[in-house]
């Protein structure tokens, strides 16, 4: 007998994990496969930030979704904690990105224009905040910008969505889609052939790859970011502190995430000596104190890109039953709580908002390859 779902999910990390919850909240039936384990990739990889005022520039659709579904995370935090007992450690510890030159001020400037949340803070001002801080030019600061636990947030939203009813089925790789006259109708597994109403890619950079199978090809690309952490006698910094090419988030227990470098069109994992050397050295101009600090360990992600900047979540367009959301690049964390909401409007049929449309996903992203 054949087992059917409202909905199979392939991918558990944050952004699967997230529309999993959702639906199940609605009582949709969903199936989340993954290829190896809860959160096994960007999502636990990821420093946690919070950060809507870091560089999302002149974009305003973009920024008013990064600032809704950051204020979702207090009564996120609240629900899955009675669901599960996870704390995800949301602190709304707040964020100054930093201004070292004329054009620093300027993208500033602009951005103050577009968000009521951030103010400009002088040199003297930064300084009163945070006195660790090297010489600077003023700074942006957004009070209500914070960060998270990502590994565990991943995971506790994992759990609220099997608490109300989801399965998991980790490394369960996907073997094929099963199409019939342009429908997705479910897909096919080792562990066996899974029926649904809509299947949702979800794989992060992974998600072209997994298209492919269905006969799409997608012009978004992976980006691999290196990351390291030290250990602290004492917090140096209250605040997350972000610059071109370099952020300090502070983490409970006196730790301390650096991030993050950028190589694009990569899915090579490893760490490389050069790549936190020249993260090391920013953060160390920016923090002088960092360097008394205590080597912890380096990591990297791999997160996925757009080719226009937006996230794509919405229905594939040529395949009915099919739908993706992914894309989100570094604000995966942020944009997570956003992301299940609005995938479980898509699938009640409810239209989303613009910025996320998904014609626009298809006709410049999405290029069909194929017969079924």
């Amino acid at each position: 007998m054949n087992v059917h779902y409202d909905a199979i999910i392939i991918g558990a990390g944050v952004i699967g994990c997230s529309i999993a919850y959702q639906l199940a909240k609605r009582n949709k039936k969903v199936l989340i496969v993954e290829r190896s384990k809860i959160g096994n990739k960007a999502s636990t990889a990821a420093a946690g930030m919070l950060g809507v005022h870091t560089e999302l520039g002149e974009d305003a659709g973009l920024l008013q979704a990064c600032l809704k579904s950051r204020d979702m995370f207090p009564a996120l935090s609240d629900e899955v904690k009675e669901i599960t007992g996870i704390d995800f450690e949301l602190s709304q510890n707040g964020m100054i990105k930093l201004a070292f030159s004329e054009s620093d001020v300027l993208a500033s400037q602009r951005l103050l224009s577009l968000s009521k949340d951030v103010e400009w803070l002088t040199e003297r001002e930064v300084s009163l905040l945070e006195p660790s801080v090297s010489r600077n030019i003023g700074g942006l600061y957004a009070n209500k910008d914070g960060n998270v636990h990502a590994g565990k947030f991943t995971l506790a939203l994992a759990k609220s969505a099997i608490r109300l009813g989801s399965e998991l089925k980790e490394y369960t790789p996907l073997l094929s889609f099963i199409l019939e006259h342009g429908v997705c109708k479910g897909i096919r597994t080792h562990e066996g052939t899974y029926y649904a109403n809509e299947v949702i890619v979800a794989g992060g950079a992974w998600s072209g790859q997994i298209l492919k199978h269905a006969g799409f090809s997608t012009a978004d690309y992976p980006v691999k970011g290196e990351c390291f952490s030290v250990m602290l006698e004492r917090p140096i910094i209250n605040r997350t502190i972000f610059t071109n090419g370099c952020y300090l988030v502070p983490k409970r227990g006196d730790r301390l995430l650096v991030g993050a470098t950028e190589h694009p069109h990569t899915f090579d994992e490893s760490t490389s000596v050069e790549g936190i050397n020249i993260l090391l050295n920013k953060a160390i101009k920016i923090l002088p104190d960092l360097a008394n600090g205590r080597w912890e360990k380096a990591w990297t992600g791999v997160r996925p890109r757009t080719a226009g900047g937006h996230p794509h979540i919405g229905r594939v367009k040529g395949c009915s039953g099919l739908s993706i959301a992914t894309g989100h690049y570094r604000n995966g964390i942020l944009l997570a709580p956003l992301t299940g909401v609005l995938m479980a409007d898509v699938l009640e049929g409810k239209e989303i908002e613009h910025t996320f449309e998904p014609g626009e996903m298809d006709e410049r992203m999405m290029i069909r390859e194929g017969k079924d």
